[in-house]
C-alpha cells in the first residue's frame, strides 16, 4: 500500500525557538529530517508540513514538498490530517506521521508502525523499544505499556509500569517501553482521530496519542531493537545532536 510520509513542522516551539530553523550539521533541523526520511525510503512520497513560510522556504531550497497548513492546530496529527485530506495526497491509503524534531528516526520505526496498518492489524500504528528502569522517573520520557497481542494499554510520562514493590523489580524485565514518536493511520482512522475533541487525559499529560486511547480504539505497537534517541526539544538536545552529527561524519568513510 503506497505510504505518505507528513513531517508537521510549527515554529511556535517554546522550549527551543524557531525549532525547524536551527542548524544540525550546518543545515536548518527540519531539513535534515526530511533527507533521513527520503534516505530510509520507507514512504512513497513526503511533505512537510508547516504554518510558516520562512520554514517552508528553506525546505523548497532543499529540494522538499511543502505544504503550508493553518496555524491554530493543537497537535501534530491535527496538522497532518489537513495534508492528507488534500486532493493531492488522497491516493495514499496509509499515512505516518514522523515529528519534525527527529533527525536520527530509526528505520525499524516508521516501518514497523506503517506495517501495523498496511497489514490490517491495527488502524493506528507506533513504535517503542525495551528500556531499563532507569527511564521510569525521567518525565521527559514518555513510556508505554504494551497489551500481550501488541496494543498500546496507556501512554505517560509517569513511571509505567509502577514499581510498588522493590521485591518485584525482577518482574519490571520486559515491561518498561520507552514510547518513539512516530505514527502509522489508515486514512479513516486519521480523520476520525482528528474529528474527536481534545480529552483532559491528552490535555494532562500532553500527549496527542491519548485522544484515540481514550476513546477506545487499538494502536498497535512495533518493537524497536535500538533505544531511541530522542528528538530535539531544548538547546542541550541540539547541543548532543550536533555532537552525534559530527561524531557520525567523522566516522564515515
Amino acid at each position: 500500500m503506497s505510504t505518505l510520509a507528513v513531517l508537521p513542522a510549527r515554529l511556535s516551539a517554546t522550549r527551543l525557538p524557531n525549532k525547524p530553523l536551527r542548524l544540525l550539521g550546518g543545515r536548518p533541523l527540519i531539513v535534515r529530517v526530511w533527507e533521513r526520511v527520503r534516505q530510509l525510503g520507507v514512504a512513497d512520497r513526503i511533505v512537510v508540513a508547516t504554518d510558516h513560510e520562512e520554514v517552508a522556504s528553506v525546505c523548497r531550497a532543499a529540494g522538499a514538498d511543502v505544504a503550508m497548513t493553518r496555524a491554530d492546530h493543537p497537535s501534530g496529527t491535527d496538522r497532518v490530517a489537513e495534508v492528507a485530506g488534500r486532493a493531492e495526497y488522497r491516493g495514499f491509503p496509509v499515512i505516518v506521521n514522523v515529528q519534525g524534531d527527529e533527525p536520527f528516526v530509526d528505520r525499524a520505526a516508521i516501518a514497523g508502525a506503517i506495517d501495523i496498518v498496511a497489514s490490517g492489524r491495527h488502524p493506528l500504528g507506533t513504535a517503542a523499544c525495551l528500556a531499563t528502569p532507569g527511564i521510569l522517573d525521567r518525565p521527559d520520557v514518555v513510556k508505554v505499556v504494551v497489551a500481550d497481542d501488541g496494543r498500546a494499554l496507556y501512554f505517560s510520562r509517569a513511571p509505567i509500569p509502577f514499581l510498588r514493590d522493590p521485591a518485584d523489580a525482577p518482574r519490571l524485565q520486559g515491561q518498561v517501553r520507552q514510547h518513539v514518536g512516530v505514527y502509522a493511520y489508515t486514512r479513516a482512522a486519521l480523520a476520525a482521530w482528528v474529528a474527536l475533541p481534545p480529552h483532559p487525559l491528552e490535555q494532562v499529560e500532553k500527549l496527542e496519542q491519548l485522544r484515540p486511547l481514550a476513546a477506545g480504539w487499538a494502536m498497535g505497537v512495533a518493537d524497536v531493537p535500538d533505544t531511541p534517541t530522542g528528538g530535539v526539544d531544548t538547546e542541550e538536545d541540539l547541543a548532543r545532536a550536533n555532537a552525534r552529527w559530527t561524531t557520525t561524519t567523522e566516522d564515515s568513510p
